[in-house]
């Protein structure tokens, strides 16, 4: 199989992480990354997303398109929970669901499955929510900074499970552990958030290679980076129901894999996506409803996407 029919294939498990949407005030986040408000005990999570394929950038970063008729695109469910620990202490977990729909040259494929589940643990170092409505003192100034915990598991169907093709695939195959960091402030009527990550994937042996049996061989993907920068602005209506609107810039970049403990050169890639995000919560906060899109507007290696997601959040 071509590396033009593996890249979109890619793009299922890089789902850029939407920003903390004033998360020390109202919670809210990705399905992957549900953030409890800081007064919430638990919450409940349902987002929906379509990933529309549209050509790739090759390794020179050159967009090139997909042949003529093509259509490729991915929808996804994704159920996720977050529960309080403690004070300062929050864990959720995310499992999506995959429906792959692709006509390529002569090759239709239609299939579904799990794809890779989340597990996360944060910590937030503010006691109290850390929104403000006017600046009185310096310590209203003072940012809500969550340090998190994340896992990856391999549930979904890798290309090292009993594929018939590519297209079969919902999932990556491999365990990865990341260090994330979130600092997230609002000044009532702007908000901002900075999102930063680190990734490492653990090795893995592998003896089936895109449905073929293959020589035994260890392999381990690249360290992952992720970054993402986003600005808001909050409308209230009548009821004190909130309306924020976010602007934002996000980018994931994977090295190298290794196999056998040898650097596979070529197989790094990196991604660019300039989001759009509107979102309204509750006076009580308990309600979240957002949707949004997020447009690939540069990247190496990778394949060119536009990404539309709706979700409802609940929290208790």
């Amino acid at each position: 199989m071509s590396a033009l029919l593996r890249s979109p294939i890619l793009a299922l498990a890089l789902l850029a992480s939407a920003s903390a949407q004033a998360g020390s005030c109202c919670g809210g986040g990705s399905g992957a990354n549900v953030l409890l408000p800081k007064t919430s005990e638990r919450m409940v999570d349902l987002t929906s997303s379509a990933e529309i394929y549209d050509g790739q950038w090759n390794r020179q970063g050159k967009w090139e398109a997909d042949p003529a008729g093509s259509d490729l695109r991915q929808y996804r469910l994704s159920v996720a929970g977050a529960w309080r620990l403690a004070d300062n202490w929050q864990a959720s977990a995310a499992l999506p669901y995959a429906w792959n729909r692709n006509h390529y040259n002569q090759l239709q494929s239609n299939t579904s499955g799990l794809s890779d589940a989340q597990l996360s643990l944060w910590y937030e170092t503010f006691d109290n929510p850390m929104c403000v409505y006017k600046v009185r003192s310096p310590k209203d100034l003072q940012p809500a900074i969550y340090l998190g915990l994340g896992l990856t598991v391999p549930t979904g169907v890798s290309p090292y499970d009993d594929v018939k093709d590519n297209f079969d695939i919902t999932g990556r195959g491999f365990y990865r552990l990341d260090t994330n960091l979130i600092v997230d402030k609002t000044i009532y009527p702007w908000t901002a958030a900075l999102q930063l990550g680190w990734g490492y994937h653990f090795e893995r042996d592998v003896n089936r290679d895109n449905g073929t049996w293959v020589e035994p061989y260890r392999k381990q993907l690249g360290q992952r980076r992720n970054a993402s920068l986003s600005v808001g602005y909050v409308i209230f209506d009548s009821n004190m129901n909130e309306f924020t609107t976010t602007l934002g810039l996000s980018q994931v970049e994977e090295d190298n894999a290794r196999v056998n403990d040898i650097v596979s050169h070529g197989t790094s890639f990196m991604k660019r996506a300039a989001n759009l995000a509107f979102s309204w919560s509750s006076m009580d906060k308990d309600w979240v409803i957002k949707t949004s899109w997020s447009h690939a507007i540069q990247g190496t290696a990778f394949p060119a996407t536009d990404i539309y997601s709706f979700g409802v959040s609940h929290a208790f």
